[in-house]
């Protein structure tokens, strides 16, 4: 995929990845799925897909179910529960895409066929270039991942130009910005100084995933309307990991 360009009004990146958490899709809930928040970020995904932008997403499922919540549960069997909790908060933007005409498809990472495709690389990446919304579930299909590694994977594996890191705060911090008054943002980071100084921006193995293959991580606050577009022209929001 071709990368930046000099043109502000067209898109910088042709092909991101969109990572979400479940809890940005709940709204100001403690559970479930905002259905004004999936529709407005729907609308904003349209108007990439309408640009040209190929866009790629991994939504989490904190909104639903953490496999913390029950402590004396194994560790993988949690994780399990996690996983397929993921689908329906991909089924749910799946539904949410193609009511507004959004060409769209769910790929999983665990097999079922009956709501999803299986995932499969050169095949998200056909469905990429006819221009069609790739929601991939399930994570990376493998207990003691998080959706942060299964993003990195699958942004690696789609040859996304920019992994883009959705989340309700705009950038990332010295510090909790909520707890500490004086936090200081930073406008740019390198991979090494986000793992060095464990600013917790993705997981350990997600940022060094990306740092292995070269490929940058934009954090950057989705409360606010139009920061994807913002984010897709390359305007100067969020906090750049490259």
């Amino acid at each position: 995929m071709s990368g930046a360009t000099d043109d502000a009004s067209t898109p910088r990146y042709r092909r991101i990845l969109l990572k979400i958490s479940g809890e940005f899709l709940g709204g100001g809930a403690a559970f479930g799925i905002d259905p004004g928040v999936i529709n407005r970020l729907a609308h904003e995904i349209k108007e990439l897909t309408a640009l040209g932008v190929q866009v790629g997403v991994v939504i989490g499922a904190g909104n639903l179910v953490r496999g913390s919540a029950v402590p004396d549960m194994n560790r993988a069997a949690a994780d399990y529960i996690g996983m397929v909790a993921t689908m329906i908060n991909a089924l749910m933007m799946q539904g949410a895409l193609e009511r507004i005409g959004v060409a769209t498809r769910v790929m999983s990472a665990i097999e079922m066929r009956e709501v999803a495709e299986p995932y499969i690389r050169r095949r998200a990446i056909r469905h990429l270039d006819r221009g069609e919304v790739v929601i991939f579930g399930c994570g990376t299909g493998n207990p003691f991942f998080t959706t942060d590694t299964a993003a990195a994977l699958r942004a690696n594996e789609i040859g996304a130009d920019i992994l883009m890191k959705a989340t309700k705060v705009d950038g990332v911090y010295d510090a909790d910005p909520a707890k500490v008054p004086g936090a200081v943002k930073f406008d740019e980071l390198s991979y090494d100084q986000v793992v060095q100084r464990n600013l917790r921006v993705m997981d350990t193995s997600a940022v060094s995933l990306c740092r292995d293959n070269g490929l940058p991580i934009l954090v950057f606050n989705l409360d606010q309307p139009g920061n994807v577009m913002r984010a897709v022209r390359g305007e100067k929001i969020g906090t750049l990991v490259h």
